[in-house]
């Protein structure tokens, strides 16, 4: 008789509804930002990506106009379901949210000079800081055993903190410096 082969049969499509309340946490949960949420709820949880594919995802968004986890929503959808699925991620990420953002933000634009709120805020803002302080660390995670990356991590890190540089030109000058290294490391026989 024939031999029998075992094929693996694709994993199924993700579906719609789980990009769009994949999507909805991020935005939900992500005060200030989200992008450590993002990076939680498609690598971590849901496993859409590696993070390897979420650091570079990050890298291309950054490059782009727009707020960076938006980018990251529409190229997870993108990649998971195409067009439509690029729609429905950023529809999830933006659509409550934004009707939440703008009543609270109506809110405290009206009491913006109550000194309880100016505290809230004070507090929040720190909290964010620190969150997103977190994040950067958890992507220079798996290069760390680069020594070229962490190296243009900390040029970047000194070109926006300590020299106060627009976030351009820090990018635009680091990004062909950084390629550049990276082919030339990758060259090297090893």
């Amino acid at each position: 008789m024939f031999p029998t082969v075992e094929t693996r049969s694709p994993d199924p499509p993700v579906t719609l509804s789980a990009l769009f309340i994949g999507f909805l946490k991020v935005s939900l949960c992500g005060f200030g930002g989200g992008l450590m949420w993002a990076r939680r709820v498609v690598v971590e949880q849901q496993q859409w990506m590696s993070e390897q594919e979420f650091a570079e995802t990050l890298t291309l968004c950054q490059l782009m106009p727009g707020p960076n986890i938006v980018g990251i929503a529409v190229c997870v959808g993108s990649k998971l379901r195409g067009a439509i699925g690029a729609t429905t991620a950023a529809a999830g990420f933006i659509l409550l949210p934004w009707v939440a953002g703008l009543s609270l933000g109506g809110l405290v634009l009206q009491h913006a000079d109550h000194r309880v709120v100016q505290n809230i805020l004070g507090g929040l803002s720190a909290a964010a800081a620190g969150l997103l302080i977190a994040t950067g660390i958890r992507l220079l995670m798996p290069h760390r055993g680069r020594r070229t990356a962490l190296l243009f991590a900390a040029f970047a890190f000194t070109g926006m903190a300590f020299t106060k540089l627009p976030l351009l030109i820090v990018l635009f000058g680091l990004a062909p410096l950084s390629i550049a290294a990276t082919a030339l490391e990758s060259a090297r026989p090893r």
